[in-house]
């Protein structure tokens, strides 16, 4: 790797670590990098999740006073969150990326249409819940929880654009404003990058070169994201969510 190659993959990273602090999709900076200075596709994204790491968990401590009072939250998501993201590794040392390549962009538009609508809807659930006497459900319910584990698994598997999903399933199932959701988010994306790190450490080839410029971007990026996104209106937040879910869209199908 090249002096400029390696400024390249280390400026890679800081963008990837304050996009994945303020939206998740991170990976769609670092990856077309990393492949683009000679990274076999699997080491590239093996080398992406090992160094991203640090910067999900700058993110993550970047947005603790948004995590007050979502203690139990958290740990009932990670522990779901864990199992999704092992699951995620697994497969990809298991099976061809056009496995999940293929629905990659349909989910990733889905998840774009709830965070787009998800004032709509909670309006709505809202108008249900005061007729019926009923309060939403402090942690989401087996709902949430099963919509967290795909998201994980997924996560575990590439990440591109996981924590948008993140942020359209907690927005659909639960009664949280948009940055206190964006903090839980973080807080599941360090989780589950660290979980197939680890995991990828014993199973697949990384490049410690590019895993340490990520890492270094990454943790710096991580402190900014987390500067500029809590200052964010809601709306400004959500409409950052949709454009970069549409670039994400854009760059899977035309993979």
């Amino acid at each position: 790797m090249t002096i400029w190659e390696a400024v390249a993959v280390c400026a890679a990273g800081v963008g990837a670590g304050a996009i994945n602090t303020v939206v998740g999709s991170g990976t769609l900076l670092t990856f077309p990098v990393l492949l683009a200075v000679g990274l076999p596709p699997v080491t590239a994204n093996v080398s992406n999740a090992l160094g991203l790491v640090p910067g999900s968990v700058s993110g993550a401590i970047g947005y603790r006073r948004e995590l007050r009072g979502q203690r139990r939250r958290v740990l009932i998501l990670s522990a779901v969150s864990l199992v999704g993201a092992l699951t995620g590794a697994v497969l990809l040392v298991a099976l061809p990326s056009s496995a999940f390549d293929m629905i990659v962009p349909a989910l990733i538009g889905v998840a774009l249409l709830l965070v787009a609508v998800q004032p709509w809807l909670a309006r709505v659930a809202e108008r249900r819940r005061a007729k019926r006497g009923t309060k939403a459900r402090q942690n989401g319910g087996l709902l949430l929880s099963g919509g967290m584990l795909c998201a994980s698994a997924y996560g575990g598997y590439f990440g591109a654009a996981q924590g948008i999903i993140y942020l359209a399933l907690m927005g659909l199932f639960l009664d949280e404003t948009l940055q206190r959701t964006n903090a839980v988010k973080n807080v599941l994306g360090a989780l589950v990058n660290a979980t197939a790190a680890a995991f990828f450490l014993f199973v697949a080839d990384f490049d410690w070169t590019a895993v340490v410029l990520i890492a270094a971007g990454s943790a710096v990026g991580g402190q900014f994201g987390a500067l500029v996104g809590r200052r964010l209106p809601p709306t400004a937040l959500r409409a950052i969510v949709v454009t970069v879910g549409v670039a994400a869209i854009v760059q899977q199908l035309l993979r």
